[in-house]
C-alpha cells in the first residue's frame, strides 16, 4: 500500500470540491461527519473552513484508507472511526454528540481502492478477485463468482449492474468454472469481453464489476441505513450531502430526499442534482451526481 500511496499523493483530488463544499456550508463551529473518508480529500477542505473549535468525525471500513488518511490530515480536530456509515447514528453517539451540523457521503471506490491491485478491484488485476472495502468481512468476489449458482449471479448482475446481457454472463461463468475456478480479476475481465465479442468505450465487464462490488459489501443497505440515520442526528439546519456515481445510488438518495420533503423533515437543495462543471479538475467525476438537503 505504502507505493500505491506514494503514486497517488500528488494525483488525488475530490470530486466536485467547490459544489460540494458550497452545498455542505461549514460552519466554523460546528461538528462534521465525513462517512467515507477515502484518502481525505474532502476532510481536508472542510478542515480548512472549521474554526478552532470545529471538529469533524471521518469513518471509514477501509483500514488503509483510514491509515491514509490519518497521515495526511493530521489534525486533532479529526477523530478516525473505522466503522460502516450505515451505523452513523451510533458513532456520532459515542462521539459524545447528541446531533451534528453536516454529514457527507462520496459514495463508491477511492482511487487507494482502484489502484491497489491486490484488492481486486482492477480489471487489470493478476490478483485473487477480492473487491471487500472491509478486510474483515468474510464473502469475497472469488466466493460468488466461483460457489453462487447461475441463476442467483445473473440476479446479482441484474438487481447490482443492471447488466443487459446478465443470463449470458452468469452462463458463461458456470460454463468457465467446471474447467478451472476463475481465480482473478483479469480472468474474470477477459470471459465477459468473450460475450460482448470485444471493448467498446466503456470494459464490457464495468456493469459486472460495479454489481459484485455492490453486492459483497452490502453498499445499497448500507446507504439506506445511513439515510435514514441522518434525519435523527442531524441538527435542525444541518446539511446531508451525497456524491453518487450511477443510477442504484442516485435513485435511491433521489427517493430518500423526496420521501422526507413530504414528511416534513427536509428541505431538498438539489431539485436536480449537481454535476461536474467544465472546470472539474477529477477525472473519474465525470459520471458523479451531488444531491443535498437540509433538515427543518
Amino acid at each position: 500500500m505504502d507505493d500505491v500511496r506514494e503514486d497517488l499523493r500528488p494525483l488525488h483530488c475530490p470530486v466536485m470540491v467547490d459544489e460540494v463544499m458550497g452545498l455542505l456550508n461549514v460552519k466554523r463551529e460546528g461538528v462534521y461527519l465525513d462517512g467515507t473518508l477515502g484518502m481525505g480529500g474532502h476532510a481536508a477542505e472542510v478542515l480548512k473552513r472549521l474554526g478552532e473549535n470545529g471538529r469533524l468525525i471521518g469513518v471509514d471500513k477501509d483500514e488503509d484508507a483510514l491509515s491514509y488518511a490519518a497521515q495526511r490530515l493530521q489534525d486533532s480536530r479529526v477523530s478516525f472511526i473505522r466503522d460502516d456509515f450505515s451505523r452513523l447514528g451510533a458513532i456520532v453517539k459515542d462521539c459524545g454528540y447528541a446531533e451534528i451540523d453536516g454529514i457527507l457521503l462520496d459514495l463508491g471506490m477511492s482511487m487507494g481502492q482502484v489502484k491497489d491491485m491486490g484488492r481486486g478491484f482492477s480489471f487489470n488485476s493478476e490478483y485473487r478477485l477480492d473487491m471487500r472495502m472491509d478486510n474483515r468481512a468474510s464473502l469475497t468476489a472469488w466466493e460468488v463468482v466461483n460457489r453462487y449458482k447461475m441463476e442467483k449471479i445473473e440476479e446479482i448482475l441484474k438487481e447490482y449492474g443492471e447488466e443487459p446481457r446478465s443470463a449470458k454472463i452468469a452462463k458463461a461463468v458456470v460454463s468457465s468454472r467446471k474447467r478451472r475456478s476463475i481465480d482473478t480479476c483479469r480472468e474474470l475481465a477477459s470471459l465477459v469481453e468473450e460475450v460482448y465479442g470485444g471493448r467498446g468505450k466503456t470494459h464490457p465487464a464495468t456493469k459486472l464489476f460495479q454489481a459484485l462490488r455492490i453486492y459483497v459489501n452490502g453498499e445499497l443497505t448500507a446507504l439506506h441505513g445511513a439515510l435514514e440515520a441522518s434525519v435523527s442526528v442531524l441538527k435542525a439546519g444541518g446539511r446531508l450531502c451525497v456524491i453518487s456515481y450511477h443510477s442504484l445510488e442516485d435513485r435511491t438518495v433521489k427517493n430518500f430526499f423526496k420521501q422526507e420533503k413530504l414528511k416534513g423533515t427536509f428541505n431538498v437543495l438539489t431539485g436536480k442534482p449537481v454535476t461536474p462543471g467544465a472546470g472539474e479538475k477529477n477525472p473519474a467525476a465525470r459520471s458523479a451526481k451531488l444531491r443535498g438537503g437540509q433538515k427543518l
